[in-house]
């Protein structure tokens, strides 16, 4: 041996003694104790010493650990393997995340552009009513725009009252256009009768049953991804069992008890470690996968009357006609409000302001719907979103392995560490999920974790509603978990629709916008 090749050998003979594993000092232990942050390094002992306190890192050799190290060891194993977890998850928990913002800005700005094209139609064919009849158009959108995002209102009863505002605009400028604008009570009562008279029609449940029939899979939809992004953060901080937690200790830190502080797990000790950690993980996989199918399945449907799209920017033509409906019925409907609020009371001059039935307004400033993109729409959106979801379906199957791939185990032909020294690795590797770990020889798994378990109902849940196995009529997140809901369930005939119309309640209900996490 050359005079270089001694020194190499001496300075590293400092550390350890590589032919009998012994070794001679704590220097390097210290310095990557204090470098990863796992604890003071006054834990750390100066010279090598017995370590018959250990409980997990044993050895048959001095050690650098004392009872105190191995425990702070055991705190850094449980938040590397979480940081981990984190990290391989954020990118599809943020391809959810900002899809779900995405398409709720593609909701609001068509709800917007349906607002528009409906106050534009009316301004054309009925240009004195448009003015006044804005603010209750408004309303009603604002209403529609909710719904589709989920809020837990009455859709048939928003359609009613914005054609109940409507109506004394229809009485007095197309049912009675010689009379002068009624008094505020007259208007009142015209516009408390609406319900009874009747004066479109059906127009005002066949307008709320058509958008509800539409917004009812995108309304799922977005709950679902609501869920993923869920049960992302859930399995992300799932909670490791002690033997676990034990494994992936021995796994990452025992060896720097022995001087190896840069020494990597063997890939199959890794794959069987984590595999145990991640069991109840794995068992994810074949509900995540159905999550994916579903929503492909589903984004199928969405065309024709559950093209939400195309339904919004069809309401300006059943508004329009339910008006013309009650203008071709103004004899009868004249006589029945004649009846029910007496002869018409007009209002008096000093009363009349410009802005209160004049048609300036709204109408005599031009309308721009929301500037879109022609390609940036729904169905586009869904594209795109499911075509980059179906590179993740595989993500909970895979999770363990990639781990080990990627970031703890070392390359092939590298020497590593089998959870008792250097050397290869020759128990037998177990396969993913619960019951392959009843072979584990390095963690003991004795049942599926009760979080994660929750968490695959949840997905089971929203995968019937998804495929229209069972859709309540109001479509919430918490109705998904417990089950509740006043809807139907069996198998979706597609030819007359899985989707509901509206709850039909004649109270609004409390709005609760849903977040995105």
């Amino acid at each position: 041996m050359g005079m270089r090749g001694v020194l190499v050998y001496a300075v590293f003979a400092v550390f350890i003694d590589p032919c009998r594993g012994t070794l001679t000092n704590c220097n390097e232990v210290r310095k990557v104790f204090q470098l990863k942050e796992i604890g003071p390094v006054k834990s750390v002992p100066e010279t090598p010493r017995t370590g018959s306190d250990l409980q997990v890192c044993l050895s048959k050799n001095l050690t650098c650990c004392t009872k105190k190290m191995e425990e702070r060891y055991q705190v850094a194993a449980r938040r590397d393997i979480q940081n981990l977890l984190q990290t391989t998850s954020s990118s599809l928990k943020f391809l959810i995340s900002r899809n779900v913002a995405a398409f709720q800005e593609t909701v609001e700005s068509l709800v917007h552009q349906a607002e528009n094209h409906t106050h534009a139609v009316l301004l054309h064919t009925y240009r004195d009513l448009a003015g006044p009849a804005a603010a209750p158009l408004g309303e009603f959108f604002t209403d529609v725009g909710l719904f589709v995002l989920g809020s837990e209102l009455s859709l048939e009863e928003a359609s009613q009252r914005f054609f109940d505002a409507l109506f004394p605009l229809v009485y007095e400028r197309l049912v009675e256009p010689d009379l002068s604008r009624m008094s505020l009570s007259y208007s009142e009562c015209v516009r408390a009768s609406c319900r009874d008279l009747g004066p479109y029609g059906g127009a005002p449940g066949r307008l709320a049953a058509l958008i509800s029939r539409a917004s009812m899979p995108g309304r799922v939809f977005l709950q679902a991804l609501h869920l993923g992004v869920e049960v992302i953060n859930t399995t992300d901080h799932i909670q490791l069992s002690r033997e676990c937690r034990r494994g992936l200790l021995r796994m990452s830190y025992c060896p720097h008890c022995q001087g190896l502080t840069t020494s990597k797990p063997c890939m199959g000790y890794c794959l069987n470690v984590v595999r145990g950690c991640l069991a109840s993980l794995a068992e994810v996989d074949a509900h995540w996968r159905e999550f994916v199918r579903s929503l492909e399945t589903l984004s199928t449907r969405m065309h024709g009357a559950q093209d939400l799209e195309q339904v919004l920017l069809e309401v300006h033509g059943l508004v329009r006609d339910a008006v013309a409906h009650a203008q071709r019925n103004a004899p009868r409907l004249s006589a029945q409000v004649r009846r029910v609020c007496g002869d018409p009371v007009r209002q008096q001059p000093e009363q009349v302001s410009s802005g209160q039935h004049g048609s300036a307004g709204r109408d005599s400033i031009p309308l721009k719907g929301a500037v879109r993109n022609a390609d940036d729409t729904l169905s586009n959106r869904r594209k795109e979103f499911l075509s980059s979801l179906r590179l993740h379906r595989a993500f909970y199957g895979g999770l363990a392995d990639q781990l080990c791939v990627s970031d703890l185990a070392p390359g092939d032909g590298t020497a590593c560490w089998n959870g008792a020294g250097v050397a290869s690795y020759t128990l037998r590797v177990v396969g993913n999920g619960i019951k392959a770990q009843a072979e584990n020889p390095e963690v003991k798994v004795k049942e599926a974790d009760p979080v994660i378990s929750q968490v695959i109902d949840k997905l089971k849940h929203i995968n019937q509603l998804l495929q229209g196995k069972s859709i309540p009529k109001l479509g919430t997140l918490d109705q998904i978990e417990t089950g509740s809901g006043d809807g139907y369930s069996g198998d979706c005939d597609d030819e007359d629709g899985c989707w509901g119309s509206g709850n039909g309640a004649a109270e609004r209900r409390r709005i609760e916008t849903m977040s995105t996490q």
